[in-house]
């Protein structure tokens, strides 16, 4: 059955007359974040068989209890990068700030920076429930040949030449984008490699599913109440459905493949909303836009936000594009 499919290494290669900066060293980087991904692979297959789910005992940055599998992703993800010397600086949501890398044969002259989120939706790994990987690429704007700055992280999601996931499920799948469409990959287990199993996906117009953490709905702003309304109501083809995982990845994955919205608003417990600009919300976003979707923080594109620190958190409403511009509506 596998036959029938290219490999991703294949896919890469053939397309890399695609990507404006062609000179392989992206295709070296993809590269090294397939092998990482299988690695993580291998580790979340065997939770309950080892030692490595439930809390690490640490805290991240944002104050959130860090999980064994947390530690494990992160890990890693900054080892295989750091190995294949194609980067010259790691942002991490699980580090307090950027890794400067500095390869000893070539003096900081690697042009690119890689942001991650190890392991989105890792609490769900102790009750056998879908996680993933995000990462965001972006080539650095402070000059080739001395060590990269923070303004080099600091970058709108505009500037990404590349961004994906990959969802640990039934199935694991890695999906990226270099500003050409969207591509997933299916990894076949027994031998270790991904084939291309979703070409060109794309988000339908719109769709009948919400997914939004409704337990938070007294503390959402007035216009997203009154939008989760419209959608329970009863009228055309509502009321929707209301599917919600708790992992980012899997949630929007689902969505892309059937057609729904995704919400997480900022609240009067989190003022700027929950999810990070530079780890969740700018690849997401532009996996998005490559896939005939939206995102938005409620008001404006996710993409056009200015960063202004490294773990800046924005409300974030992505998915169909009809039901992301009648969100909007609802919070004018």
């Amino acid at each position: 059955m596998t036959n029938q499919y290219k490999t991703l290494g294949e896919f890469i290669i053939e397309h890399q007359d695609s990507f404006k900066y062609s000179s392989g060293e992206l295709s070296r980087l993809l590269n090294g974040i397939r092998l990482a991904a299988k690695v993580v692979n291998h580790e979340v297959n065997k939770a309950g068989l080892v030692d490595i789910i439930g809390e690490a005992g640490d805290t991240n940055i944002q104050g959130e209890n860090q999980q064994k599998l947390d530690v494990l992703a992160n890990e890693k993800f900054i080892q295989t990068l750091k190995k294949r010397e194609i980067v010259c600086g790691i942002a991490s949501e699980e580090e307090d700030d950027f890794i400067s890398i500095n390869s000893f044969d070539n003096n900081h002259q690697n042009k690119y920076v890689v942001l991650i989120d190890p392991l989105d939706g890792s609490s769900n790994i102790d009750v056998n429930v879908s996680v993933g990987t995000i990462f965001s690429i972006y080539r650095r704007v402070t000059p080739v040949g001395t060590p990269v700055q923070l303004e080099d992280f600091l970058q709108p999601g505009i500037n990404q030449i590349a961004a994906g996931y990959i969802v640990y499920g039934t199935s694991t799948m890695l999906v990226y984008t270099t500003g050409d469409g969207v591509n997933g990959f299916t990894l076949n287990p027994a031998l270790g490699t991904f084939y291309l199993s979703h070409p060109n996906m794309s988000f339908p117009e719109t769709g009948k599913i919400y997914s939004v953490n409704e337990g938070n709905y007294v503390h959402f702003p007035q216009g997203v109440k009154n939008y989760i309304k419209y959608c329970q109501q009863e009228e055309g083809d509502r009321p929707y459905t209301s599917r919600y995982i708790g992992s980012l990845v899997s949630d929007f994955h689902r969505n892309m493949i059937k057609g729904g919205i995704y919400m997480y608003p900022k609240s009067s417990v989190a003022s700027e909303g929950k999810l990070r600009l530079l780890y969740e919300c700018n690849p997401m976003a532009f996996i998005a836009e490559q896939a005939n979707g939206l995102a938005s923080d409620g008001k404006k594109r996710i993409m056009e936000i200015e960063p202004t620190e490294l773990h800046q958190r924005v409300p974030f409403f992505c998915g169909s594009r009809k039901m992301v511009e009648k969100a909007e509506e609802f919070m004018k």
